[in-house]
């Protein structure tokens, strides 16, 4: 569980830059949205651009595989502490990862959400073994 919700949170980070790497080119290029295209369509085309850039299908394609691995494991785990240490620890890493990729983190908030849910997850432990 630690494992898969270290590759959440860091191909989370991962995913987000790649998105920026694609908003920066399509504004280096001039891109505009199509006035021809319907709604539909214009989600379709984003979607299908976003998906053709390695800087998020790559880490979307990693992310992806740990749910695999996520769903194999969660029917050998309780629930109630599978699912809580597996979203504290996505927390974590993204806050890591995002940092170490140059965003700015809000470090009061950051520890105090960590801090809650460490809490959480400590209740959580305390209680399945009574």
């Amino acid at each position: 569980m630690l494992v898969t919700g270290s590759i959440w949170g860091t191909t989370n980070a991962l995913m987000k830059r790649g998105t920026s790497a694609l908003d920066r080119r399509n504004r280096q290029l001039g891109a505009r949205p199509s006035g021809g295209d319907s709604w539909l369509g214009a989600v379709v085309r984003d979607w299908i651009l976003l998906l053709c850039t390695w800087e998020y299908s790559l880490p979307l394609a990693i992310n992806l595989s740990a749910s695999l691995v996520f769903f194999a494991k969660l029917s050998e785990s309780p629930l109630s502490l599978a699912v809580p240490i597996t979203n504290a620890t996505t927390f974590a890493a993204t806050a890591v990862a995002g940092s170490a990729l140059g965003e700015r983190l809000r470090l009061k908030q950051t520890a105090l959400g960590l801090l809650l849910i460490v809490t959480g997850i400590w209740l959580c432990c305390h209680s399945a073994r009574d």
